[in-house]
């Protein structure tokens, strides 16, 4: 079939699904929901048999629903209905929850029911729970809803209020009074579930040494204490605030009214507020850990979940210490683990948009991920692993791909291009990296297309070399199991040397050297030159600037009328 989405923006999820249904042979084209006549031109044009709305913020206009057919991917129960359905069961505590596909008709959230898929709730993120729970479930329920479309004959079942089997009520847009903290009576267990409810958006508001800010990105602290509401402590990006039970910790903050109102480092946004306090060491029993190395039966296992996946010129060297201190212990594999939610998405732009000089942060920033990028590449002690069982994009890719393999989870997207960011160039070693493994032929559509690939994608392109089923623990016993594995093999030390020997080979015809030099040439243009478009493109994601138009790489309506009209 020929289906469009209409999404106010190409989200994780909106993704997973253009990749999926393009999988299935469904011709996709995507169009942001700027406002209603741009949405009906993009109807006219692309004529569908189907509309998808996997990710909107406001009701479909009348002229589409009543002639197009239009599923509304809506994160919750059958009968829930409202704009904030996941923030609800996150701070009701609810054991399970779901996600529903209707038809759009004149009531929000009130259409017909063509499937829903029910999941178990995990004490997380809100944001992690959209990624994984929910991103899984809207796949299920979208595949069998445009199934069942494509079939003709099956009737969706109406919204009925008075259906016992039917337990989803209208909740309506859940309001900073509802998520308020009251820090002298809730426990940390409240304050937990209330910023995890907000995290991503909209954040928790509360008051830090007289500031209005907004809280994210809260962990569990169990050993620490202190008179409740106050910041007792530090740690990396962190600050430990005290509950009427122990204490949490807060890893980011927005302050709306700064010069640089978006989400940023807690530490980073109150240095002067926070430079006396004590800083914690962090370990496996106290403190903001944001890396963290174990090993067991010969294998090296790195995690680092940086939080939404960005790397910090600081983040960065800290990672490369960590990476230099495995490679020194008595093991044959390093698995480089990255976090659930996100393996790397590459620099940090928050940070780079908030620096004095945005270009001096730039060039520091890719640096530290170029030199990560380098030790992993020339690591001849052991064979090395990227087991990605959360999202990568842009450099993220490619610091994987540094790696002797990547391993993926099966539904993991990934986003192996920089052109969005304004035309950046790119670095990573993505030039040595990319034809070694995929070809010169393939590198340059990947570079070029800037579209998200499936794991299958990737699998078929030697993006990647293996796809894992398994999600959440299952995906790292998985790897544990076949990292373990590989190295008991009779012809593991024979690979050890083909790397080591191609490696050399590879060093003869050119450098690793010179790869960098002619990458960094392109991305100090990028930074310092005369067109601004990173830095442009990079405030616009930064500030999260709405969207004026849809891409043509990704809207392929607009793609083949702006072609027709030029013959013409």
């Amino acid at each position: 079939m020929r289906i469009l989405f209409l999404t106010h923006a190409f989200n994780s999820l909106t993704q997973r699904l253009f990749v999926e249904l393009q999988g299935q042979g469904h011709e996709v084209s995507v169009e942001f929901d700027i406002n209603d006549a741009v949405a009906l031109e993009a109807v006219a044009l692309c004529q569908p048999d189907l509309i998808i709305a996997p990710f909107l913020k406001r009701a479909i206009s009348e002229g589409i629903w009543r002639n197009t057919t239009c599923f509304v991917v809506h994160p919750g129960i059958r009968g829930d209905r409202g704009p904030s359905a996941l923030d609800w069961a996150i701070l009701r505590g609810l054991p399970k929850w779901g996600v529903t596909v209707l038809q759009a008709n004149g009531e929000m959230d009130a259409g017909d029911i063509w499937s829903w898929v029910e999941f178990e709730m995990r004490e997380t993120a809100k944001g992690s729970l959209y990624r994984n729970e929910v991103t899984e479930a809207a796949v299920k329920a979208m595949l069998l809803a445009v199934d069942r479309f494509a079939g003709g004959e099956f009737r969706p079942e109406p919204l009925h209020p008075n259906d016992p089997s039917i337990t989803g009520t209208w909740q309506p847009l859940m309001r900073q009074s509802e998520r308020v903290i009251d820090w002298q009576c809730d426990n940390s267990s409240d304050v937990l579930c209330k910023i995890r409810g907000a995290d991503g958006f909209p954040g928790v508001k509360d008051e830090i040494f007289g500031r209005e800010l907004f809280l994210y990105d809260a962990r569990s602290e169990p050993t620490l204490q202190g008179e409740p509401g106050r910041v007792i402590a530090r740690c990396g990006p962190a600050i430990c605030r005290a509950t009427n039970d122990g204490a949490i910790w807060i890893g980011h903050l927005k302050d709306k009214t700064a010069a640089h109102p978006f989400k940023l480092p807690a530490t980073h946004l109150l240095a002067d507020e926070v430079a006396e306090l004590p800083e914690i060491e962090a370990d496996e029993t106290s403190g903001y850990r944001e890396i963290w190395y174990e090993q067991r039966n010969g294998v090296g296992y790195l995690h680092f979940p940086f939080y939404n996946g960005a790397m910090s010129t600081r983040q960065c060297r800290a990672l490369l210490k960590a990476y230099k201190q495995a490679k020194q212990q008595d093991t044959q594999a390093i698995v480089l683990l990255g976090g659930p939610d996100y393996w790397s998405n590459g620099m940090h732009l928050n940070l780079i948009e908030a620096a004095e000089s945005a270009a001096d942060e730039s060039w520091r920033n890719i640096n530290a991920i170029d030199d990560l990028a380098l030790e992993i590449i020339t690591t001849d002690s052991h064979l090395t692993i990227a087991a990605l069982q959360g999202n990568a994009g842009a450099g993220g890719v490619f610091l994987a791909r540094a790696a002797d393999e990547v391993w993926v989870r099966e539904g993991v997207i990934l986003n192996p291009h920089y052109k969005d960011m304004g035309n950046l160039y790119g670095s990573e070693y993505w030039s040595y990296l990319l034809p070694r493994y995929v070809g010169e032929a393939h590198a340059a559509m990947i570079i070029d297309n800037r579209l998200p690939l499936s794991t299958r994608q990737a699998v078929a392109l030697k993006l990647a070399d293996r796809e894992i089923g398994q999600t959440g623990d299952g995906f790292i016993s998985q790897v544990c199991r076949l990292a373990e594995a590989m190295i008991r093999t009779p012809a593991f030390t024979e690979r050890l040397h083909y790397k080591n020997a191609r490696r050399r080979a590879d060093e003869q015809v050119k450098p690793l050297s010179r790869y960098r030099e002619e990458e960094l040439e392109q991305m100090k243009r990028n930074f310092y030159g005369f067109d601004p478009s990173y830095h442009m493109a990079r405030y616009n994601f930064v500030h999260k600037v709405p969207k004026s138009r849809t891409p043509l790489t990704i809207a392929s309506h607009r793609r083949m009328a702006s072609k027709w009209k030029r013959v013409s």
